[in-house]
């Protein structure tokens, strides 16, 4: 038994609904309902009472409730507690592959400082494979990945998305491709492209967008901070989501421009992730929910 699977049969409870529990809980109607027939199973009960209409709780779940709430309680009041022994020396680990989305993270750390000024915040760079043995490790808190729509997603990790957009050309202002509204891959490939080293989604973009054709010289580098100061250095162009560039400092202040492509391709989404099993200190909460509503008001 889990506690996650009790806090599943109290959402249905509340919300009097698999659906909007499922809608909350931000997972899948089928994978919801899997998880609480294995409690029904573990136990012996039907908790819910599932009919064409749908599904709610049933009478013997209603009379389980209370029991099932306090579990859900006292947990909660262990992990307040835990969470209150270690203010003092909490350290919120962050791990990303795309460090330089500064109107998104920069604002989020900043009003999570001023709530949990104590507890420091370690924002690590990394490709994607590292970041997820790391939280499921345990040795970070958070991941901010990129995807590819339409990409499955793991099933070990609770993804909320953050930010969906396109593929865009950046380069300096005084570049050629600057004087074009927009830019095609025949363009691309007469300057010096920047492309992201194996291991990170706009690798993988790029190798679909190029189809086998061959820039005339290209670098390759880790990660968007780095490619975007090669560009402001005027070693050549780079291919980014359009929200790793725009509002960037470099992009603020003229030293980059950027065009779209006129091949978009798939959409380009960035996602927060925490594993999905094991408890989230309320620290590591309160910055998946700041990061959460900053991407909403962008």
């Amino acid at each position: 038994m889990r506690v996650e699977q009790l806090e599943y049969i109290e959402a249905v409870t509340r919300l009097g609904s698999l659906r909007r529990a499922a809608e909350e809980l931000h997972l899948s109607q089928p994978a919801l309902s899997e998880t609480v027939r294995n409690l029904e199973r573990e136990l012996g009960v039907d908790l819910l009472d599932r009919r064409r209409s749908g599904a709610k709780i049933s009478d013997e779940g209603r009379e389980l409730l209370p029991h099932i709430i306090g579990v859900i309680d006292a947990v909660d009041r262990l992990r307040r507690a835990a969470d209150h022994q270690h203010q003092i020396s909490r350290m919120i680990r962050l791990g990303t592959v795309n460090a330089a989305t500064v109107p998104l993270l920069v604002p989020a750390v900043r009003e999570f400082r001023a709530a949990h000024p104590m507890t420091q915040v370690e924002v690590v760079g990394a490709q994607q494979g590292e970041i997820h043995r790391s939280l499921l490790e345990g040795s970070f808190d958070l991941g901010l990945v990129n995807y590819l729509q339409g990409d499955d997603l793991p099933p070990d990790f609770q993804t909320t998305e953050l930010l969906r957009g396109r593929a865009v050309v950046c380069m300096r202002p005084d570049s050629p491709l600057a004087a074009r509204e927009t830019v095609r891959v025949s363009d691309l490939l007469a300057e010096p492209l920047i492309v992201m080293r194996s291991g990170y989604v706009m690798h993988r973009f790029m190798h679909r967008l190029l189809a086998g054709r061959t820039p005339a010289f290209s670098y390759s580098t880790d990660g968007a901070e780095m490619g975007k100061l090669m560009v402001a250095e005027g070693l050549g162009a780079t291919v980014l989501p359009d929200f790793s560039v725009v509002g960037d400092p470099l992009e603020r202040s003229g030293t980059l421009v950027w065009r779209p492509l006129d091949e978009a391709g798939a959409a380009v989404l960035l996602v927060l992730q925490r594993r999905r099993s094991g408890s989230v200190p309320r620290a590591a909460r309160d910055l998946h929910r700041l990061l959460v509503e900053r991407a909403w008001s962008l």
